[in-house]
């Protein structure tokens, strides 16, 4: 599987003399994806966003999830995320390739391998509730190559919780802010910090939450500048986000 850093590797390589255009160009040439039937898996991801495809395990098969890892895992994919998916699965998935589950947020990673750690994200939960969300976001930052910390249980509810660690929020490049019943905490750390603030409404809450849109609402109408909003229990989605946020600072390393 190539990544941005191995093509230029490669051109480099091409530059100095070692590896002939012809051998460059054949090596490139390789199938962009492979068609299984059922879903067709992109090698060229890596290329284009930096990142290997995530396999979204919700509605898929566990033979079709495996087929999928196993299809990257030939390419020499690794840590292959794998988001939503069933303990049951996992464990028809681990039979045939290696694999890290996590039951909480139902996330697993195959192929598991060494990773990079850098930046620092802080995801930051409202209550032990929103954990399964935070703990897919936190995962999903860790496995695209980030240094993740957690505060957990800080909500609104008891302020001080939150106060007492002001200074590894202000130490955070970026922040994950998981919350549900009013979504208030994102509001809260958007007014503490100098960094982007990454809102994940949960829905976790009583009947008037209504399902999460309560305190995606809150979210989307914070009165704290810098705050963005991700879809209702998307944890995916904000680890993601905030990976590309903590990395900016390479770009200039990749030619961008």
């Amino acid at each position: 599987m190539e990544n941005k850093q191995e093509i230029l590797e490669l051109l480099r390589r091409v530059a100095a003399g070692s590896v002939k255009p012809e051998d460059a160009l054949l090596h490139l040439k390789e199938e962009p994806f492979e068609d299984l039937g059922y879903a067709k898996v992109d090698f060229h991801r890596s290329v284009r966003q930096g990142t290997s495809e995530v396999i979204y395990g919700a509605g898929k098969t566990p033979e079709q999830i495996a087929g999928i890892a196993e299809a990257m895992g030939k390419r020499g994919c690794r840590n292959v995320l794998i988001t939503r998916f069933s303990q049951e699965a996992a464990e028809y998935v681990g039979a045939r390739v290696p694999l890290d589950y996590h039951s909480q947020p139902r996330v697993g990673i195959a192929f598991p391998g060494e990773r990079r750690s850098v930046g620092r994200i802080v995801v930051a939960t409202g209550g032990t509730s929103d954990l399964p969300v935070a703990e897919e976001a936190a995962l999903t930052a860790e496995v695209l190559g980030n240094r993740v910390e957690r505060l957990y249980d800080v909500g609104v509810a008891g302020l001080h919780r939150l106060l007492s660690h002001l200074d590894t929020l202000m130490r955070a490049r970026v922040v994950v802010a998981v919350a549900g019943m009013e979504g208030a905490l994102a509001s809260v750390i958007g007014g503490l910090v100098d960094c982007p603030v990454i809102a994940v409404p949960t829905s976790v809450g009583y009947g008037a939450s209504f399902g999460g849109l309560a305190a995606l609402l809150s979210m989307l109408n914070s009165c704290a500048s810098g705050c963005s909003v991700v879809n209702i229990d998307n944890g995916f989605g904000a680890g993601f986000l905030a990976s590309r946020i903590n990395q900016m600072e390479g770009w200039e390393k990749t030619g961008r």
